[in-house]
């Protein structure tokens, strides 16, 4: 009997954000070929996790996952995961509710497994609330439709508190851990995991890498952490630092290519939590990682999709963040330079705050682009 829901499911998640490409832009097509391989040695791995949702890629991650996945497999042998955003500017509550069955269509999954409620903040709630979203996936589920539901959080521990006591059947929640943000007050990893636990709910960790940055830290992390376990990724230390947690159902890696898949597989597979010694490397990482200016960016891509002007902000702040954490200032004015040339530059920025209101990390994102206006002399 499981201790808590989920603990039998395999720890390593598949995150569909981040497929491969068929070329170098951030924007190209899904590379459907090289995921299907990726899909393939994940589920011969033993994992069965996929996580997507309505708004990633513009939909063509749920079509991937389809053509990837639910099409080559039988239905029983994986889960699903997709999400709900009712705070899309365009959102009524119709909309807000046909983005299920539209997923349903193309997922083709016949249902869901774990359905979210996506990336619930203090200033969004009203909106769940107004257009009866959570009456409306409990519905979805008496039918059938729906396995298990729960939502993503990206907000404070007592917005987090509030929201689980009002609802407090609630199945999971999907929560922002890494090390780095573990005592950071913009994130509160730390707090919002207690606050879950004290509920009694179980968790899905996304974001355990930082959107990538995790897996290439600042050179005295990177010293700190192979001095410890020379043969350790850097990617393996943020990945099983979070799922050494008690209560977490799995942890979302957003895989890019055949070489994090394998990674990510090797220290997966038989997973073994962090011991003593291990669990010191990071608290002497954390230590390191709370003097570094940098602009805390996971480049999941909601304020583009927002910006009048076209702006590529999170290639930008990468650019940036290349001076503030590595202290490569021609490298970063390069890589700005690259970021810019098919669109918006930082001095584009009108403020009018679309960006800041879609940013699940509630970065200052107005503020940051004044920093790095810079760069356009």
């Amino acid at each position: 009997m499981e201790k808590y829901f989920g603990e039998n499911t395999p720890k390593l998640g598949f995150g569909l954000m981040r497929l491969p490409r068929v070329d170098s832009t951030k924007n190209g097509k899904i590379d459907i070929e090289r995921t299907k391989e990726m899909v393939d040695e994940f589920m011969a791995a033993g994992f069965t996790y996929f996580d997507t949702a309505y708004v990633y890629d513009n939909g063509n991650s749920e079509k991937a996952a389809k053509e990837a996945l639910v099409d080559r497999y039988p239905r029983e042998s994986f889960t699903v995961a997709t999400k709900l955003c009712a705070w899309l500017e365009s959102c009524d509550e119709k909309a807000a509710k046909q983005q299920f069955f539209t997923s349903l269509e193309r997922t083709g999954a016949g249902y869901i497994d774990y359905y979210l409620l996506h990336a619930l903040k203090e200033d969004n709630l009203a909106l769940f609330e107004k257009y009866g979203i959570w009456d409306f996936v409990k519905e979805q589920k008496a039918k059938g439709l729906i396995k298990h539901w729960g939502f993503s959080f990206h907000s404070t521990p007592d917005v987090l508190d509030k929201i689980l006591t009002d609802h407090p059947d609630a199945e999971f929640v999907q929560l922002q851990l890494n090390y780095a943000d573990w005592e950071n007050p913009n994130v509160a990893s730390r707090g919002n995991y207690e606050v879950a636990r004290r509920h009694g709910k179980s968790i899905v960790v996304m974001e355990p890498v930082k959107g990538g940055s995790l897996a290439n830290p600042t050179e005295k992390v990177r010293e700190v952490l192979k001095n410890a376990d020379p043969d350790a990724s850097l990617a393996s230390w943020a990945i099983r630092y979070v799922a050494s947690l008690e209560g977490i159902i799995t942890v979302l890696s957003g895989m890019s290519n055949m070489e994090q898949m394998k990674d990510n597989i090797s220290f997966m597979k038989n997973f073994k939590p962090l011991d003593e010694k291990e669990q010191e490397a990071i608290r002497k990482a954390q230590e390191i990682l709370t003097g570094v200016k940098s602009v805390p960016c996971t480049a999941c891509r909601y304020c583009t999709a927002e910006c009048p002007k076209k702006i590529p902000i999170p290639e930008i702040f990468a650019a940036r963040n290349r001076q503030l954490v590595w202290g490569q200032l021609e490298e970063g004015a390069r890589q700005y330079a690259e970021a810019v040339k098919n669109g918006g530059k930082a001095s584009d920025c009108i403020a009018c705050g679309r960006c800041e209101r879609a940013c699940p990390q509630q970065i200052n994102v107005i503020e940051w682009l004044k920093d790095c206006r810079r760069f356009d002399g």
